[in-house]
């Protein structure tokens, strides 16, 4: 081997026979980029998130709970409420799915809660009706104040271990509120009138939606148009319908009187 005149050139020696030996010096993993971490593991990179297309990025941060994250779609309901004109109709479908098999057609989703309150729950059964029990105690705390007692409830679902991983979502309705309640800490309240829950709610929504504002039609019939829409579309809801009906003071005096 040839020594060099001057021993600086020793470094740049000593990398040009490692190159020629066929040595490389190892590199620490977590100094790598993820796609040549994934490489050397024998595993395909993902794309980069942000839709640039690029192997090189970093992983972006999910800022979603994981129990919102794992959270899954609440099939086998339809749910809707109508208000219109002083009367606020609550109507669900019977249908219980398991699976790809229908368990039950009739089951009944729709509650009375206290007084002049009506509800309804998409998801488990076990999970909603345990859920429908804890909004009357909240209504007994805060009686006549559906809005509070919708968001203490939504508080104490979201904070609780416990009540964290049950599968349902409420609407709830009294005669002049209307809202669902979601274990994502959601209480939300509707601008028309129109709110609906479960697989069949998106064409329920929109077909009442669009029979809101056509005159001689009341909160029953466009409920009972919509709700018979979604059965035909979504195969998780069925047409055996049930009802829960509040008339307000606002209805009452709109009737004529009798003679």
């Amino acid at each position: 081997v040839h020594t060099p005149a001057y021993p600086h050139q020793m470094p740049l020696m000593r990398s040009a026979a490692s190159a020629l030996l066929g040595f490389s010096r190892q590199v620490p993993r977590q100094a790598l980029w993820p796609a040549q971490a994934a490489a050397q593991a024998g595993l395909q990179a993902a794309p980069c998130s942000c839709g640039c297309g690029s192997l090189s990025h970093q992983p972006s941060q999910s800022f979603h709970s994981s129990a919102s994250a794992n959270r899954p779609e609440y099939h086998a309901t339809t749910i809707l409420c109508v208000r219109k004109e002083g009367t606020v109709v609550l109507m669900g479908d019977g249908q219980v799915s398991m699976g790809a098999m229908v368990a039950k057609p009739n089951a009944k989703k729709l509650r009375r809660l206290g007084e002049g309150v009506i509800a309804g729950f998409a998801g488990s059964a076990a999970d909603g009706l345990s859920l429908l029990e804890r909004l009357e105690v909240k209504l007994e705390e805060h009686p006549g104040q559906l809005m509070r007692a919708s968001v203490e409830l939504a508080k104490l679902w979201r904070q609780d271990k416990a009540l964290r991983q049950l599968q349902a979502e409420l609407l709830v309705a009294d005669a002049t509120t209307t809202l669902t309640v979601s274990g994502n800490g959601d209480v939300l309240e509707p601008h028309d009138g129109v709110m609906g829950i479960g697989s069949g709610s998106p064409y329920a929504v929109a077909a009442a939606r669009a029979l809101i504002d056509i005159p001689g039609m009341d909160a029953q019939t466009i409920a009972a148009k919509a709700m018979k829409i979604a059965s035909d579309m979504c195969v998780y809801t069925n047409s055996n319908f049930m009802v829960e009906i509040i008339t307000t003071p606002e209805a009452t005096s709109a009737k004529p009187s009798q003679p």
